[in-house]
């Protein structure tokens, strides 16, 4: 086991690490053999159904437990949302995707040295009245923290700087998990309530949890802005250097081999017994027999799809789900600014919410001598089409990075309209409803073999994603016997 998960890492790293240019083709290969040789497989004692992070940890502690089973991935790869093209030697991934480093999970079923993860500078520059502001952590940038205290800094008041350093050590007390089981409002009351101010809320807060939670009107759970306070306290904004399908491609390698099958499709409701899972695939339409349990780690509305009492026994928040549009542009040179940050619309209007050149954080997310940026809008824009979005945010770009109007720009740097669209990738569903009353903790257990997880289980964050998979395969071993 040892051996095919190195071997499966070093072909992960042999892709991210030096992929050659494809003339502007996407692609997305295999990431390790597991997924090989499982097309025989018809019958395990547990069928796992979606290869996303909560599937894989869920396989994962299948795997550690010595239990059979077989995962279905109806896509061509597994990762779910996490997974990373290569187009012309740029590392794209599929929607703008930071790694929080201080994930209990994460940290207990990840190795992280394998992954690379390069860090971002701790804080924002925040883009307002045609300049650039930083807000720094003030433990880890206290010069720069302290240049925010300038009572001429437009992005909050002192107060305000000084009330984003409560909530932080707020953030630290008690019990990680217990901070999710809190008393709850929205993240736009909690603000209200610790004192800040509607400048802060607006031009800071607003885009910032709008890039973690796609819901500017800061309707989100309380409970979730106070967890992600936390994890950014106690560990760092990265990128795995190989991308973020590098989280997925290490967790597969972790599985016995013959145990994935992708290009997998299961169509209908499911079951344990003879009856059996309909599955469309390559090889045309088939059946797998799940022996003992069926795990559904699917998105929410396909899970319930395949599991009528799912909604019945215990329903995900009401609400629809939120969305995310991310664009990628080619750089021929340095970007226009070199600090490896997250910039964020202060200003509120227009398309771009937040943006940022990930070759700045990981060299190897772009080509020798090139550079990458990416933009993040909230939500899938409608009645505009594909190319008219492209010229609208790189408009919008202009103004944030045109010579004349951003301070420090690096000269060398080819102007905006020389950056070339390399890929949109519109995800309608990037994230279940988490807006209050929320309910983060769902069970796994269906009854009748039935088991599901995923993030609408749990909260919607790599976290919850990983715990909900682990804790839907403890279930299942305990309810095996084992």
């Amino acid at each position: 086991m040892a051996c095919a998960a190195e071997e499966a890492l070093e072909r992960a790293r042999v892709r991210f690490g030096n992929a050659p240019a494809d003339r502007g083709a996407t692609t997305a290969p295999r990431a390790a053999s597991s997924e090989s040789d499982a097309g025989d497989k018809t019958e395990a004692d547990v069928v796992i159904i979606g290869g996303g992070l909560a599937g894989l940890c869920a396989a994962k502690k299948l795997a550690e437990s010595g239990v059979d089973f077989l995962l279905l991935e109806a896509s061509d790869a597994v990762g779910g949302r996490l997974r990373t093209d290569v187009v012309e030697g740029f590392l794209l991934d599929r929607g703008f995707a930071i790694f929080l480093t201080g994930y209990p999970e994460a940290q207990a079923q990840l190795d992280y040295q394998s992954l690379d993860l390069r860090p971002f500078y701790a804080g924002a520059d925040v883009r307002f009245e045609d300049g650039f502001h930083r807000v720094a952590d003030p433990l880890r940038h206290p010069v720069d923290a302290l240049a925010s205290l300038n009572p001429a800094h437009p992005i909050g008041s002192v107060v305000d700087k000084i009330l984003v350093g409560v909530v932080r050590v707020q953030s630290l007390l008690g019990d990680c998990y217990d901070i999710l089981r809190a008393p709850e409002t929205t993240i736009r009351q909690r603000l209200d309530a610790a004192g800040f101010s509607q400048e802060m809320t607006h031009r800071f807060f607003r885009p910032f949890m709008s890039g973690i939670f796609f819901n500017p009107e800061l309707r989100t759970s309380s409970r979730l802005f106070n967890f992600v306070m936390r994890m950014l306290a106690t560990g760092q904004n990265c990128l795995p250097a190989r991308g973020i399908e590098a989280v997925a491609a290490q967790l597969l390698a972790s599985l016995p081999s013959g145990s994935v099958r992708v290009n997998a499709k299961v169509t209908g409701t499911v079951r344990v017994g003879d009856d059996g899972i309909a599955v469309e695939g390559d090889g045309g339409p088939s059946k797998v027999t799940a022996r003992s349990a069926v795990i559904v780690a699917t998105e929410g509305p396909a899970a319930a799809a395949m599991l009528p009492s799912l909604n019945a026994t215990s329903p995900s928040a009401p609400g629809a789900p939120v969305g995310t549009t991310c664009l990628y542009f080619a750089i021929d040179g340095p970007p226009p600014l070199s600090t490896p940050i997250l910039y964020l619309n202060g200003d509120g209007g227009g398309m771009i919410n937040n943006c940022c050149f990930p070759s700045t954080v990981a060299s190897t997310y772009a080509p020798a001598g090139k550079s990458l940026a990416s933009v993040s809008i909230v939500g899938v824009p409608s009645g505009i089409g594909d190319e008219a979005l492209v010229e609208t945010v790189r408009s919008e770009l202009e103004a944030w990075f045109g010579a004349g109007k951003c301070e420090g720009r690096n000269g060398e740097s080819p102007p905006v309209k020389e950056w070339r669209h390399l890929k949109t990738y519109s995800i309608p569903y990037a994230q279940p409803n988490q807006e209050t009353p929320s309910e983060l903790e769902r069970t796994t257990r269906l009854g009748d073999g039935a088991y599901v997880c995923g993030d609408h289980r749990s909260p919607a964050t790599f976290d919850g994603a990983m715990m909900s998979g682990r804790i839907a395969a403890e279930a299942v071993v305990a309810d095996m016997g084992r």
